[in-house]
Order: structure tokens, then C-alpha cells, then sequence
């Protein structure tokens, strides 16, 4: 039996008097999704449980099959494990973005989306400028994926080190136009060692060439989502299966990592809009010959949400029904395997970051009769017959046909 689940990140919305009240899925040309909802079954689910944020750390470990309760300690140690980074108990990890602040507010929470390139000169003049002034620094910067990066702070310690990562940090996305000094977290020392880091970096990122030269600079970091290295149960001890991950986002990859799972590197996988569905598509079809599961996330439809933009949010739906979900379901015909498609959280285009709303869900096991579902929208599955169940058990409900 193989098992895929289709993650199209934050595609689920609330509907738009643009399009008549209805939503990007719902109007989207989704021909092979549409044939998988109509053989499968139709509901919804949450993957956020209550009291958490509605980030795609805590969405995804769930789909993975984690329950955040019991394994989440923060974003920014799940993209740490994606890219190797050795930590101890002290360290405690940050998400890093590179931003655009001006006059005091969050002017732009990807700094106009920078490149690797760019970012990585910036990563790299940071640790030299903290570590010149401050001989002894604690921190050190990691360069990631254009505006996401990470950030570790080595404290004394372990004691530290959870006060530390228990603080409260702000996404940048959901602060877009605030004050920053609003949006601060804390008045303990370590808080105000962390915040005094954020703050000092415009120091040296307005003097950089690649700043002067960019219409929207990157001229300062903010550090959130952090937290101590995670201890998640091997996969394949928990399920007994093989699994592999495709996605853009290092964050998922550290999922994949802590998890035991195969890590795919897909060329020109972006986490974007411009990333290369076609390519994902069929390195898919390979990793399910060797791996028994296949969680293939597209980050896409999330950043048009972010973004509020319609369009590209439909588009990115389109294309991942026509270059991922299409030829992997093809793939895998005549074979017997069990498939889920959902969003892990809702990025509503009105709102511009995410919900804790439910998001729909189709499961299809091709030894199963379906259900009334005849399409993969927000309104469509209510008509199905998938009881809502916390989102962490979704991995077991396909392998028990409990749908």
C-alpha cells in the first residue's frame, strides 16, 4: 500500500466578493483534484489544536502525524534540524527574518522577497559585526532561503534556555504595518538581550552596499518563533512505513529530519510562486517507488495569501492540480494506495495570514467506495461524510481506512 498526502499550504479561504462569494478553490480549474474528491471522501479538520498558533510548524507536525502537545518546541528548531545544525540544551533557536522596517514599523516582512545570494552576504557581515564589537557573542546567524533564516543563542544555562524559549514572539507576516516596539516580547533580561540584537542590526544593514542598491532593503532582523531542539519518534517506529517529504520550506524539512524521514531536494523548489511544480510532480512519482509515504508540500497558494493577491493564489492551486497531483495519481494508478489532499491552515486573501478555521480534507482509498463529495472546496466537502477528528490523527485514519 503507498500512501501520498498533498499539502497545498494555506489554500483554503473565506469567499471574496471579487469572485462572486466564492473561494480561490472553488473557482479554481481543478480537474484531477475534482476526480479525487469524487471517488474519495469529503470533510474537515483542524491542525491546530487550541491554545497554539496557527503557524505551519504546528499545522504540519500534525499532518506528519505528531502531536504538537507532545513534541512542538518552536519554528525555528524544526529549520534548524533541516540544515544540520548542531545545538546543545542551551541553545535556543530562532526563526530570522530579514525585514524592511521603516519609521518603526514592519514595512515588509521578506524585505521585497531577497535573494539566497543577497541574504547570505548579509548572514555572513552580521557574525562578523556582532562577534568585532562583542568579543565572547553568544549568538550566531545561519543563512536559509531568501528571507528566512535562523538565529542561535547559546545561554548559560538550560535553566536559560527555557525561560528563554518560552517567551513570546510575534510572526513578522502577522504584524505587517505595526509598531514594532508593540509587538516586543518581554521585559526579562534575556528578552531585552535578544530584542537589543533585532534593534543594533540596522546598524550595520543600512551601511550595506546590497541595501543602497535594493529598492526595498533588508535592513533589519526579527527573531521569533524559537525554541529548544524537538525529540520526535522515529517514523517508521510509530507507523511502521517509509516516508519521504518534498517541499520548499526548511521548516517541513526539519520535520522530515527529526522524524527520520527522506529529505528530498526537488531543483528549482522555491517555496514561491515561481517554484517548479512540474519538477516536484515527478520527483514524487521516483520517491514513491522507494518509499511507502510521501507528504509533498507546495508553499505557493500560502504566499498569495500573504500576499492578497487573487490571481496568483488560483493559479498556484491550478498548477499544482496539473503538475503534482495529476501525474503522481497517474503514477500510482492500477496500484493500491490511499491519498489525502488538504491545506494546513486557512490564508484568507482578505485577512493576509493565517486562521485557526477548519480546512477541508479528502481521503480516498482506492479499495474504498467514496462518498456524496464532488469537489475539494471549503463548501463542497460538507457534503461528505469524514468525521472531524484532531488533525495529528490523520496519518493513522489513512492507514486504518478510518475515513
Amino acid at each position: 500500500m503507498k500512501y501520498v498526502i498533498f499539502i497545498p499550504d494555506g489554500s483554503s479561504d473565506l469567499p471574496l466578493d471579487e469572485i462572486n462569494g466564492q473561494t480561490p478553490l472553488k473557482v479554481a480549474n481543478t480537474p484531477n483534484i475534482d476526480k479525487l474528491a469524487k471517488a474519495g471522501y469529503g470533510g474537515l479538520t483542524n491542525n491546530v489544536p487550541e491554545g497554539y498558533t496557527p503557524g505551519s510548524d504546528v499545522a504540519n507536525m500534525s499532518i506528519f502525524g505528531y502531536n504538537p502537545a507532545d513534541y512542538y518546541t518552536g519554528r525555528g528548531p524544526l529549520e534548524a534540524g533541516s540544515v544540520g545544525i548542531e545545538t546543545t540544551p542551551c541553545d535556543v533557536i530562532f526563526r530570522c527574518n530579514t525585514i524592511f522596517e521603516k519609521n518603526g514599523k514592519m514595512e515588509d516582512f521578506n524585505a521585497g522577497h531577497i535573494t539566497t545570494e543577497e541574504a547570505d552576504v548579509l548572514m555572513k557581515g552580521l557574525n562578523r559585526y556582532f562577534n568585532d564589537k562583542y568579543p565572547g557573542f553568544k549568538g550566531k546567524f545561519y543563512t536559509g532561503i531568501s528571507y528566512r533564516h535562523l538565529f542561535v543563542y547559546s545561554c548559560d544555562n538550560v535553566e536559560d534556555a527555557e525561560i528563554l524559549a518560552n517567551l513570546k514572539t510575534m510572526p513578522p507576516h502577522d504584524i505587517s504595518g505595526e509598531n514594532l516596539v508593540d509587538n516586543l516580547f518581554g521585559d526579562c533580561e534575556l528578552a531585552r538581550e535578544i530584542q537589543n540584537i533585532m534593534f543594533e542590526s540596522k546598524e550595520f544593514l543600512k551601511t550595506q552596499e546590497i541595501n543602497q542598491k535594493r529598492e526595498i532593503p533588508a535592513n533589519m532582523v526579527w527573531l521569533w518563533g524559537q525554541g529548544v531542539t524537538p525529540k520526535l519518534l522515529n517514523f517508521k517506529e510509530k507507523y511502521g512505513l517509509d516516508a519521504a517529504v518534498i517541499t520548499g520550506v526548511d521548516l517541513l524539512k526539519g520535520i522530515g529530519v527529526f522524524a527520520g524521514m527522506e529529505i528530498i531536494d526537488v531543483p528549482g523548489a522555491t517555496g514561491f510562486f515561481d517554484t517548479d511544480y512540474e519538477a516536484k510532480g515527478k520527483y514524487g512519482i521516483e520517491a514513491l517507488k522507494r518509499n511507502d509515504v510521501l507528504f509533498i508540500h507546495i508553499e505557493a497558494p500560502d504566499e498569495a495569501g500573504h500576499a492578497q493577491l487573487l490571481d496568483e493564489k488560483v493559479k498556484a492551486i491550478e498548477q499544482i492540480d496539473k503538475f503534482i497531483v495529476g501525474p503522481i495519481l497517474d503514477s500510482l494508478e492500477g496500484q493500491d494506495y490511499r491519498a489525502a489532499i488538504l491545506p494546513d491552515h486557512p490564508t484568507p486573501i482578505d485577512i493576509g495570514t493565517h486562521t485557526r478555521d477548519d480546512v477541508p480534507i479528502i481521503m480516498y482509498a482506492s479499495d474504498m467506495e467514496g462518498d456524496d463529495c464532488v469537489a475539494f472546496d471549503e463548501v463542497s466537502v460538507l457534503n461528505g461524510s469524514i468525521t472531524k477528528k484532531e488533525g495529528y490523527k490523520l496519518m493513522q485514519r489513512l492507514i486504518d481506512g478510518d475515513f
